[in-house]
């Protein structure tokens, strides 16, 4: 089996308070579960685990590697719906043949070449680069250009972001009876914030798992 493991850590965390800290890092957990359900109806089970690394950081495994941009992008989306100042650096790494699902339970016991590449990478990140991908090459671009669109999302685009990122999220109609507000806002949030074109991007990855 092939695993993705996100390794991230929370930007500028000692200027967040303790508590608020803590409701960032629920969060995320909380994004890990969700996105254990995804997937279709014909797909295998999508595994996912979740583990806080010391005060700021985190780190995912997922089974599903094709849908790595896809979950940091969404994470992404769920920071900043929760506040326009909060982010999260996320480095990405995936290997073949570890057997992950039984650590599950417990992240941080979990070892091997992906967790290896994905930290080393998060040490590299600078600057004002915050997301990546350790194969290089076109998909480590496709993370930096996906970085650099969602560093500029704002929390009204956020909303129907979250809303709309998970696979099989539904019409755009839909979120827009969820969030109360018009299908034309849904819309100018979602062209804003460069929505169709990660779209494309996502699924041209997400195909060639």
């Amino acid at each position: 089996m092939k695993w993705a493991v996100l390794t991230g850590d929370i930007v500028e965390s000692s200027a967040i308070k303790a508590d608020a800290l803590d409701v960032v890092m629920l969060d995320i957990q909380r994004v890990a579960s969700e996105s254990s359900g995804w997937g279709h109806a014909n797909d295998d089970e999508t595994i996912t685990g979740f583990a806080r690394r010391g005060g700021d950081g985190w780190q995912i495994a997922i089974s599903r590697p094709a849908f790595s941009l896809r979950l940091a992008l969404y994470i992404n989306a769920r920071l900043r719906l929760l506040g326009p100042d909060y982010a999260t650096r996320i480095a990405v790494a995936s290997s073949e043949g570890e057997a992950l699902d039984h650590m599950m339970a417990d992240l941080n016991s979990a070892h091997g070449a992906a967790f290896t590449a994905s930290g080393r990478l998060l040490d590299e990140l600078t600057g004002h680069s915050l997301m990546a991908h350790a194969e290089g090459g076109a998909l480590d671009a496709a993370f930096r250009l996906a970085d650099h669109i969602s560093q500029g999302w704002t929390q009204a685009q956020a909303r129907s972001l979250c809303l709309m990122l998970p696979p099989g999220a539904g019409p755009r109609r839909v979120a827009a009876e969820t969030l109360g507000i018009s299908r034309q806002a849904v819309d100018q949030a979602l062209n804003g914030a460069g929505y169709p074109a990660l779209m494309d991007a996502l699924e041209a990855l997400e195909v060639t798992e």
